[in-house]
């Protein structure tokens, strides 16, 4: 096999095992980091989690105490009159909820009503029929005003089909003043005094309409609590967003999450309140006028008794919670009373509830910046607050999607809303941030490491190929000169030689002698290299000393091998001495002239031109010149280097050892001076520079 076949060979194996080893240390390395940054994933995931359940559960018991509250008001609330105190004292005010502006006791908040069994329909915003608005401190203004907002309450629960449009029955519920008058009206109207019709605040008065009127507007309640498929529906249809069930979150957590708390409560099962249940209550009323005193009392016929007030009890259902076609929210409870039923409840606008109930406490989170809150009703999704970058509202279902963090149904009444908390960016948290420069650091020493392993297995292939072709190159080298002689040693003893011929011989005999003394002293200073015991004693040396030495010790190398020396040196640069060791610098040179009629060894002209010149900066530089090929550019510093030989046809057809030159650049450094090359063309030039002793 050809020694390219087997460096080739040899590269294969290196990056072979390199590479069985890289991967047995990368694959477990990897599994491990991956299982490290998966269980800081999860932990951060889990922290999220809480979080989002403690969020969940305050946004669930901020509105079960709002709806505590609402649930703690007495039958007459709902009225524009109430009784205080000891019902024997006739003592009436105004009730809480007939305050307008309407307080906000809910977020959103449109207005309080009331419907009766026979469907009448009444708000505590406006006082009895036939009383005088300005008794009780409201001004025409005002009074326009509540009469706007009870016939907005009222047409909201119209376009719902939960009251009839003529709920208010045949006899106006309006005060006289917003009412027309009819024909047989007086010209001029009485009203009772404050005191008297403050007894008749609540309208319960029955209505014209047929008690199937009543009895269907009553049934349209039981039907919210039913969610039909029609409904349902319609529900659908009113939000772009979609559906829960239907976005594209991801559900790899939540089953990660059952495996690892397998008996951890569900989503939504936590009760933090009391369990809701019908109560009773004693309520004190002050009794309607019947409608023939009042028009008694606007004539001025006779005189109205006194208020009448009524002591009953009643039985109170819970509140109840649902969605409208319109968007709006209706709480609602049923109320029994001497055997008939009314329905009392408050009208909710459904975007300031969620946005002042959920929003802000979201917003003011940690979690507004790592996920979206989507809140759902009966799985319709109804808003969604992003805690990245605002979208446009509302955004497109395809733009829901993330991993699910939490879900949770809210409590009794609200258990048709549930808030779902997705993750859209999960932060890694201090630790993942660790991980990461741990897993980027070891990356780096582990592809650093097999690159570098990869070059030294390469360069030590290399040197140990060098170092065969050395002791192969060294082996020829010293077969040579002993053969040669040997074989004139031979001649001469046995007598075979003539006396013209011994002096040849004996001239060739030291001369391959001369050649085995450099190879044996090239050899050792290699080996005090490689130790790094080169040492060089430095002296002043005139430079005409020097070439006076050189001379011989080349002239009959040089002119053995068939070229003629050529000696140019200045007289300035004669005259010069420099620091250098005389052994060392005579070997540098030998070792140029050598190198130089190894190459040229079929140039022309066959010539060795060796020459010296003073330079201006104080140094005296010597080049031996052969007119070769030279030396190709890419090659002009690696021929420095130990054990190397040139590639081409030309350099596989010389002998030598790969060591003359980097001796040269390592005597010459030792010296304090420095070596180049230069193409000649035809030929290479090499330099060798020392400074003024």
């Amino acid at each position: 096999m050809s020694r390219p076949a087997m460096r080739g060979l040899d590269r294969r194996r290196l990056r072979f095992w390199l590479l069985l080893f890289f991967l047995s240390l990368a694959i477990p390395t990897g599994l491990l980091i991956h299982q490290a940054y998966r269980q800081l994933k999860w932990e951060a995931f889990h922290q999220h989690r809480v979080l989002a359940e403690e969020l969940a559960s305050r946004i669930d018991g901020e509105l079960s105490q709002l709806i505590e509250r609402q649930e703690a008001r007495s039958f007459a609330d709902f009225g524009f009159l109430v009784v205080v105190g000891d019902p024997s004292a006739n003592f009436v005010q105004r009730s809480p909820l007939s305050a307008f502006p309407v307080e906000p006791a809910l977020p959103g908040l449109i207005g309080y009503f009331q419907i009766d069994s026979a469907g009448g329909f009444a708000t505590p915003l406006l006082p009895q029929q036939g009383s005088d608005p300005a008794a009780f401190g409201i001004s025409a203004a005002e009074l326009a005003d509540r009469s706007l907002l009870q016939e907005r309450i009222r047409g909201i629960l119209s376009q719902n089909r939960l009251v009839g449009s003529d709920a208010i029955g045949a006899e106006d519920q309006r005060p006289a003043t917003l009412r027309p008058r009819a024909e047989s009206d007086s010209m001029e109207r009485v009203l009772p005094p404050p005191a008297r019709d403050a007894a008749t605040s609540l309208s319960l008065s029955k209505a014209t309409a047929p008690a199937e009127e009543g009895l269907a507007s009553q049934a349209a309640f039981d039907e919210l609590r039913q969610t039909s498929v029609e409904r349902k529906k319609r529900q659908d249809a009113d939000t772009r967003l979609g559906r829960v069930e239907d976005l594209q979150l991801d559900y790899s957590y939540q089953a990660d999450l059952s495996e690892n708390a397998a008996a951890a409560p569900r989503s939504g099962e936590q009760n933090f309140f009391p369990k809701r249940s019908v109560r009773k209550e004693r309520t004190t009323l002050p009794e309607a006028q019947p409608s023939s005193a009042l028009r008694e009392q606007e004539a001025g016929a006779r005189e109205i008794p006194a208020i009448r007030i009524r002591t009953f009890e009643s039985e109170i259902d819970p509140f109840e919670f649902s969605l409208l076609d319109s968007g709006d929210f209706v709480l609602f409870r049923k109320v029994w009373r001497d055997g008939q039923r009314y329905i009392q409840g408050a009208l909710v606008e459904s975007q300031p509830l969620l946005r002042g109930t959920v929003e802000t406490p979201f917003r003011k989170s940690a979690l507004s910046g790592m996920s979206d809150l989507l809140v759902a009703y009966q799985g319709a999704v109804l808003d969604v607050f992003s805690g990245q970058k605002p979208r446009a509202y509302p955004p497109e279902a395809e733009e829901l999607s993330g991993a699910l963090l939490y879900q949770m149904r809210l409590s009794s009444p609200l258990s048709a809303l549930e808030v779902v908390f997705t993750v859209n960016r999960l932060p890694s948290g201090p630790g993942g941030t660790l991980l990461a420069w741990v897993a980027v650091t070891l990356a780096l020493v582990l592809c650093g490491g097999f690159v570098l392993m990869y070059r030294l297995g390469l360069r030590q292939i290399g040197l140990a190929r060098q170092q065969q072709d050395f002791v192969s190159a060294v082996s020829h080298e010293l077969k040579t000169p002993i053969t040669a002689i040997r074989m004139y040693g031979e001649m001469l003893r046995e007598g075979w030689a003539s006396e013209e011929k011994k002096r040849t011989y004996y001239d060739y005999i030291y001369e391959e002698s001369e050649r085995l003394s450099r190879l044996i002293n090239n050899v050792l200073q290699l080996a005090r290299m490689s130790r790094s015991e080169l040492r060089v004693e430095r002296s002043p040396v005139r430079v005409a000393d020097l070439i006076r030495d050189l001379r011989p010790k080349i002239a009959s190398q040089i002119e053995r091998a068939g070229f003629c020396l050529r000696l140019d040196c200045a007289e300035q640069a004669l005259a010069a001495d420099i620091s250098v060791d005389s052994d060392g610098f005579l070997q540098i040179v030998i070792n140029l002239v050598d190198n130089a009629i190894k190459f040229a060894a079929r140039a022309e002209p066959k010539e060795i031109a060796i020459r010296c010149r003073r330079l201006e900066n104080r140094q005296v530089v010597f080049s031996v010149r052969d007119y070769g090929p030279g030396v190709p550019r890419d090659q002009r510093r690696k021929i420095f280097k130990l054990f190397y030989r040139s590639e081409n046809e030309l350099t596989r057809e010389t002998v030598g050892t790969g060591i003359g030159l980097a001796l040269v650049q390592q005597l010459t450094v030792a010296m304090g001076g420095r070596v180049e090359v230069v193409d000649r063309q035809p030929g290479a030039e090499f330099r060798v520079f020392f400074p003024l002793a």
